[in-house]
């Protein structure tokens, strides 16, 4: 049972990535001129909403749960490839609903200038699900660890394929998705 809805899951993400459109322009996202907060004495923490991604994903330990994500780039930590980035990934699909808000630091091994982005990252995440009152360990604190790629689509709109590994690398869950990327 489990593995059918694996494949199933597999077939519509890899249609629905099949089917996107590609000749959609996406909105101009201008952020906040680095330089200029540079020049101001802020080159150790840069704040500000640079970015964001959504993305569609499984749960593939266990009951291969199928889960909603989305991630904001907040800003810089010491260099451009540091980066802060809360995200929220929603569980559905099975008895259970689930919810996880994390908080992470990625660190991108290429500048976003290159056509393809490899990054890792970790943080930690706070993990719920409905009726969480009387569920034992819950809310439950997780450590993360992020590991992905992007890849360019248009100058400020990325590919972006992710792992998760969850609550001390005992789920892991798979994500693909669409991101912005800082202009250049």
């Amino acid at each position: 049972m489990t593995r059918q809805l694996l494949v199933r899951a597999i077939v519509v993400l890899a249609a629905a990535v099949e089917l996107a459109p590609t000749g959609v322009d996406a909105q101009d996202f201008t952020p906040p001129d680095e330089e200029e907060q540079v020049a101001a004495g802020k080159g150790g923490l840069n704040v500000g909403l640079y970015g964001f991604s959504m993305r569609m994903g499984l749960d593939i330990e266990g009951d291969a749960e199928p889960l909603a994500s989305f991630a904001l780039d907040l800003g810089d930590v010491l260099t451009d490839r540091i980066r802060l980035r809360p995200s929220a990934e929603i569980g559905f699909g099975n008895a259970v609903d689930t919810y996880v808000v994390n908080a992470e630091v990625i660190f991108r091994l290429a500048d976003d200038t290159e056509a393809a982005v490899p990054y890792v990252g970790g943080g930690f995440g706070v993990a719920g699900q409905d009726n969480c009152g009387p569920a034992p360990d819950c809310p439950k604190a997780w450590v993360q660890f992020a590991l992905g790629f992007e890849i360019r689509i248009r100058e400020s709109l990325n590919w972006l394929l992710e792992y998760h590994a969850e609550d001390g690398l005992q789920r892991h869950r798979l994500f693909l998705g669409l991101s912005t990327r800082r202009a250049q």
